[in-house]
């Protein structure tokens, strides 16, 4: 999975889990509710500067939104065993 992927995978289920709509996310961190969209369909690349800002109002640090998910770290990483 490309990291653009799993930043949109990502964005969403944190907006959810917090309960807020592509509206209030986007209003709450100045961006555009159409961005929010695109995000999480994976249509844009975000700057590291818009990362940073979704991320401080969803609650968790940046690194969170780049989290690649457990199974897909165990299957890389089996790749690269020697």
């Amino acid at each position: 999975m490309e990291i653009r992927e799993v930043f949109a995978q990502n964005l969403r289920a944190l907006r959810q889990a917090k309960g807020l709509s592509q509206e209030e996310l986007a209003h709450e961190a100045g961006i555009d509710r159409t961005y929010i969209s695109a995000l999480e369909r994976n249509v844009y690349n975000a700057s590291i500067d818009v990362v940073d800002r979704l991320a401080q109002v969803l609650g968790v640090d940046a690194a969170e939104l780049l989290k690649r998910p457990s199974a897909e770290m165990k299957e890389s990483k089996s790749d690269f065993d020697f």
